[in-house]
């Protein structure tokens, strides 16, 4: 009999836990380490989506192990009014990292929370309320992050906040506009804001956005869409918001993935990544823009705002990542990645498409290759299959697409288990076919 069988830590489950989403696996994790998490059996399962697309340092890290034990022993958490070294020193560091002219920082816990006050700061500088984001986003479960959610999660809790404006992302695979034959994702920029002009009532605050949408289904925005967007912004007197709680710290082959296109955002948020597993989130913008708010008073308390063992956390993150050149790792380790999925995608015909970039990655499974036509139900099958065979995958089904399994294994993942994980996708594909 199996370890994971246990009758009364599942009745527990049953009776005491709230389901927020999902089902759970069928097994009891006991432990985890590097890219592995280990079951109650002790079975590895090579662990493809670094938790919750967070781990980017793999589990359990020991310099992240360190320092949580010396904060939790010397100096944990403060009242909010109260600064630390950890925090001024993670702000500063961030100050350093991230593109020139974001230079202030703010210290919170989630990526809804940093969402939810990056929203709300825009809305206090800008004196406006409406907000844009993409029909296939993610940005939280909370108030205004919510309302900023396209791609799950909007019925059955009464109206999203007023001003809330979506925009359909631009796909390639499956492209909506096309000109001369040609998808033209500009173009199809274009029309979209000239409905949102038409729907405002003249009070655009601000654009969220993802550079991959991650929980969409793995949709990177093209060359020079993202510079278009500023422009969009930057015209109607909008602050662009960028969400790279999935993308950023190394994930894309750049420190943030609004690098690889040279775009600035007015203000950044951070989460999963920057904690590196941990509870770390963290709103980056202008001197400019923070001085503002401040005159006009804003206000975000949060319980663990400006905490000092999570800023020392996020602190070494940022120091490993640098150190080990994982940045650059996360490039290459990518490129090993997609160059086999690409030999998958010519072995098998419901491999429809591979996308995304660094260690970032998506797989559609359609039904048929030439029509794109979604393969309802094998998406899951193969899932299952990769869990039973020891390799554990996520993947997004959503209306108008093929499952998309979504592909992020830690930074420090090595060659070995790149090519592990490519064979157990190979074989649980075989056998769910």
């Amino acid at each position: 009999m199996s370890l994971n069988d246990d009758a009364t830590f599942w009745r527990n489950a049953r009776q005491h836990l709230i389901r927020y989403g999902g089902t759970f696996e069928p097994m009891i994790v006991e432990r985890a380490q590097g890219s592995f998490v280990y079951d109650a059996d002790g079975r590895a399962i090579l662990d493809f989506t670094s938790g919750q697309m967070s781990a980017v340092l793999g589990h359990c890290h020991p310099e992240i192990a360190a320092v949580i034990g010396e904060y939790a022993g010397r100096l944990d958490h403060l009242f909010s009014g109260m600064l630390s070294r950890p925090v001024v020193d993670l702000a500063t560091r961030l100050a350093s990292l991230t593109p020139d002219g974001l230079d202030r920082a703010l210290l919170l816990s989630t990526g809804a929370e940093s969402n939810e006050a990056a929203i709300r700061m825009a809305k206090l500088v800008t004196g406006k309320y409406e907000i844009v984001g993409f029909a296939q986003s993610w940005h939280g479960m909370t108030g205004a992050a919510a309302s900023a959610t396209y791609s799950a999660g909007r019925k059955g809790v009464g109206p999203a906040s007023v001003g809330s404006f979506a925009i359909p992302a631009p796909f390639a695979y499956r492209p909506r506009f096309e000109r001369n034959g040609t998808y033209d994702p500009l173009a199809e920029l274009d029309y979209a804001f000239d409905l949102i002009d038409r729907q405002s009532s003249g009070s655009l605050a601000a654009f969220i956005a993802e550079p991959i949408l991650s929980s969409g289904g793995i949709i990177e925005l093209p060359p020079g869409y993202m510079a278009a967007l500023k422009r969009k912004c930057e015209e109607r007197g909008m602050l662009l918001i960028l969400d790279e709680a999935q993308t950023g710290i190394g994930r894309t082959g750049a420190m943030f993935a609004c690098q690889h296109d040279g775009v600035t955002p007015d203000i950044l948020t951070l989460s999963k990544t920057l904690g590196a597993g941990l509870p770390l989130a963290a709103v980056v913008t202008s001197a400019q823009i923070e001085e503002r708010a401040h005159e006009l008073g804003y206000l975000f308390y949060t319980t663990h705002v400006s905490d000092p063992l999570p800023a020392a956390v996020g602190l070494r993150v940022l120091d490993v990542v640098q150190r080990d050149g994982l940045v650059a790792r996360a490039h290459a380790m990518g490129d090993r990645l997609r160059r086999g999925l690409l030999d998958l995608m010519e072995r098998f015909d419901c491999i429809g498409d591979v996308r995304g970039r660094g260690l970032l990655l998506g797989v559609e499974i359609v039904k048929d290759r030439r029509t794109k036509e979604p393969a309802d139900g094998l998406g899951a099958q193969i899932t299952r299959e990769c869990m039973k065979l020891g390799l554990s995958m996520n993947i997004v089904q959503l209306p108008g697409m093929g499952g998309v399994f979504r592909i992020a294994p830690p930074l420090t993942v090595s060659e070995a288990e790149i090519d592990l994980g490519l064979s157990l996708l190979e074989q649980a594909i075989e056998r769910a076919l």
